[in-house]
């Protein structure tokens, strides 16, 4: 049985200590952690949390009918006799700092990697996994395709969880016997403290481009965001040998280099002298052959992963197990061992004379850097089907119609989530950026025959049709590449959550008679 007074005040180090103030008895048994309302019982200590659209402490009078006797609200919130008011400015970090102590400072136990960026996390958790397990390590990965250890696989709702399920997840690691965590570290869950209360022992940087503008307003603030992985998290780690990895070929990851760090910096790059830095590479569709300078020592590696965007997730990867020691051997073997990222330019064996691809790309510098590198593998003509989701940033559309018009030969615009917007208007927002690029706007219901089409897009909103339409299209020595969703196994239309997956979808059509 936990006791309120064992959770407060915390770490004498200051590490975890954001300013609180105690209104009543410390002497309250507390059983669970919630800042749901509805998963309070009685023994729950529960955060009345600041909210996007509704204040946590509109819900604090269901918490105590629920059996609550300690809550923590902001200064000047009133709650009966007899409940224990932590009040605090900083809830948030109150909450990840009580849950770090509640779940007995899992990541104490633990070697623990933060890995931020706009795109190449999900790869880079992959890949270092991989190199984990060829170091022998028992490897726990927190992220967006799901989280795994120990031959465990969970569901992940958010690429990085809130703080009592982040700190209860890696206690349940630790507990298994989990000697590395490598998580994915999103720019929301810094923003809004999730991770206050870990320790880490290194941070990475992978890149940063335009996405999530919708919540953070401007490129300075998401930049803002993710670095204090580093200026924060890492700066307030009490682990010894702390570091970071970043992106030396970023203009993001070069500002980050300029701040005084009171721990290593390492750094990679496909282009300069850096920690890790490529003196040979090349591409094909069967995959990566490279040649990594690393010290005075070379790697060599041969990945079956397609790509200059993974070179720089396998060049993060490596900088990691370099950091921590790994001898070479093992990182190229744990390379050679990681086959296939789901969604993330994945390859899917179709039977055809033509190349299918899915990929995650949702933002225009990733749907970028992925037809980029597909623009030069494909022998004929590069199709892509891609679309923007509903209810986020509305000006990346063009911006994302305009790369996929200058880099494809053909474009299929469709729906990706839609959620609650019109999905027509996404379209008709998107389009101008395709037009921009000269392409000509073909009908739909066009089927491919003795003229070949290119210089060419069409729209087509259903997202099944779509991607058969592209199918259709399809010849030999052509590459398909159909972008946005990547690992995901449903689309959201509306409020409604139904199943569908790209790659589930190419493989149905093909396998039909009509398909062909």
């Amino acid at each position: 049985m936990t006791c309120l007074r064992q959770l407060l005040p915390l770490d004498s180090s200051g590490f975890t200590d954001p300013a609180f103030q105690i209104h009543g008895p410390t002497d309250i048994p507390v059983e669970s952690l919630a800042y749901d309302s509805r998963r309070v019982m009685p023994g729950t200590l529960f955060f009345a949390l600041p909210g996007t659209k509704t204040e946590g402490t509109a819900f604090l009078e269901q918490a105590l009918d629920q059996g609550a006797r300690a809550v923590v609200a902001p200064p000047g919130t009133e709650v009966p006799p007899g409940v224990t008011l932590i009040t605090s400015e900083q809830p948030r970090r109150l909450l990840g700092a009580i849950a770090d102590q509640f779940y007995q400072r899992p990541s104490e136990r633990l070697t623990l990697i933060g890995v931020t960026g706009t795109s190449g996390k999900t790869t880079t958790t992959y890949v270092l996994e991989a190199i984990g397990k060829a170091l022998g390590w028992s490897v726990g990965v927190i992220g967006t395709v799901n989280y795994r250890y120990a031959d465990q696989e969970r569901p992940a709702p958010l690429t990085t969880p809130e703080a009592v399920e982040l700190q209860a997840l890696l206690s349940d690691m630790a507990g298994a016997g989990v000697s590395h965590v490598i998580m994915e570290v999103s720019s929301h869950a810094l923003a809004q403290e999730r991770v206050w209360g870990c320790r880490w022992d290194g941070g990475v940087f992978t890149n940063l481009g335009r996405d999530h503008l919708d919540y953070h307003l401007n490129t300075a603030a998401y930049f803002a965001a993710k670095a204090l992985l580093f200026r924060d998290g890492l700066a307030r780690s009490p682990k010894r040998h702390r570091f970071a990895v970043i992106n030396a070929d970023n203009s993001w990851g070069q500002k980050l280099l300029t701040e005084q760090f009171a721990y290593p910096a390492l750094t990679y790059s496909l282009h300069r002298d850096t920690t890790v830095s490529v003196r040979h590479v090349s591409y094909s569709l069967a995959g990566i052959q490279a040649e990594l300078q690393i010290g005075q020592e070379m790697l060599s590696v041969a990945s079956p992963l397609i790509g200059e965007p993974h070179v720089y997730n396998i060049l993060a990867a490596v900088t990691v197990a370099h950091a921590l020691g790994a001898p070479l051997k093992q990182m190229s073997e744990g390379i050679a061992q990681c086959r296939r990222v789901p969604g993330r330019l994945e390859a899917l064996s179709v039977g055809r004379q033509f190349e299918v691809f899915v990929d995650y790309a949702h933002k225009p510098d990733a749907l970028e850097k992925t037809l980029a590198a597909l623009r030069t593998l494909t022998a004929k003509r590069l199709i892509t089907v891609f679309g923007c989701g509903g209810d986020r940033d509305k000006g990346k559309r063009p911006l994302m119609g305009e790369v996929a018009g200058r880099l494809s030969d053909v474009v299929v615009l469709t729906s990706d989530n839609p959620r609650t917007e019109n999905p027509d208007q996404i379209l008709t927002e998107t389009e101008p950026g395709l037009s921009r690029t000269g392409m000509t706007r073909e009908k739909s219901n066009r089927v491919g025959g003795a003229d070949i089409l290119t210089d060419s897009y069409m729209v087509i909103a259903d997202r099944r049709s779509a991607i058969r339409r592209a199918l259709d299209e399809a010849q030999a020595g052509d590459v398909v590449v159909i972008a946005g969703k990547g690992h995901e196994d449903y689309q959201i239309i509306g409020t409604t959550r139904s199943r569908f997956d790209d790659a589930e979808e190419v493989r149905h059509y093909l396998s039909l008679e009509g398909g062909a």
